[in-house]
């Protein structure tokens, strides 16, 4: 594959495709073999806290709510990394976010299922959310690499306008976020399996994706301006 060079690393075919299934990955690791809780999609657990605020189960509530706190805080934590790194020429922000998801994901590695399921929903939902906060153009075009509603979205909306106006390029748009999708679902098939298998030593083979694209962006590294 022929990376145009003045395209980031970040934003290109295969780094967008492994973030995928990384994504779709965790999500299939918490709800298997940590409680039944979305790292990812934090839409659900805040359905999930809502039925359980209904049903009058206050501390299974909190449950839900740590992962969504967790969410937020890791956010933030991006743009701290974001706006203390962005002008340095040596590393990186996006490697620092990649490097510091591979760490926490090896030690979620030796907690035990169980009474530390929590820890490891908590640790889970902030890697997921330092992914999402770094990695939000695929190609160009704005993605989710760990939840696919908006990219469902946007994929009916290329769509509509190729059905519309006849553009190419919008179908060839449609197509790119139909294989995140596909590949996000891709993830959580493998995910299912080996949790299955693995338990929760599974969540290593995910640091192996995380790993790959570590070194492709020590390889070519992103533009220090880059946003």
């Amino acid at each position: 594959m022929v990376v145009n060079k003045e395209k980031q690393m970040s934003e290109t075919y295969v780094v967008g495709i492994i973030l995928a299934i990384v994504g779709g990955y965790l999500d299939a690791y918490t709800y298997i073999c940590r409680g039944q809780v979305f790292a990812n999609a934090q839409t659900g657990n805040m359905v999930l806290l809502g039925i359980q605020l209904a049903q009058g189960n206050f501390l299974r509530a909190l449950y839900y709510l740590v992962p969504i706190i967790t969410f937020f805080v890791g956010v933030f934590f991006v743009e701290f990394i974001k706006a203390k790194f962005k002008i340095n020429k040596t590393l990186h922000w996006r490697q620092i976010a990649i490097a510091i998801e591979l760490i926490l994901l090896l030690g979620i590695a030796f907690l035990p299922e169980g009474r530390y399921n929590a820890i490891a929903t908590i640790v889970v939902s902030f890697v997921c959310s330092l992914q999402a906060q770094s990695f939000r153009k695929f190609n160009g075009n704005a993605y989710a690499s760990t939840m696919c509603t908006g990219n469902l979205r946007s994929a009916s909306e290329h769509f509509f306008r190729y059905s519309s106006l006849k553009n190419m390029e919008d179908l060839k748009v449609t197509l790119q976020y139909l294989i995140v999708i596909l590949f996000f679902i891709l993830g959580a098939i493998i995910g299912c399996y080996l949790t299955n298998v693995y338990e929760v030593k599974s969540v290593l083979f995910s640091c192996l994706g995380l790993a790959v694209v570590l070194l492709l962006m020590i390889k070519k590294p992103e533009k220090s301006k880059d946003a």
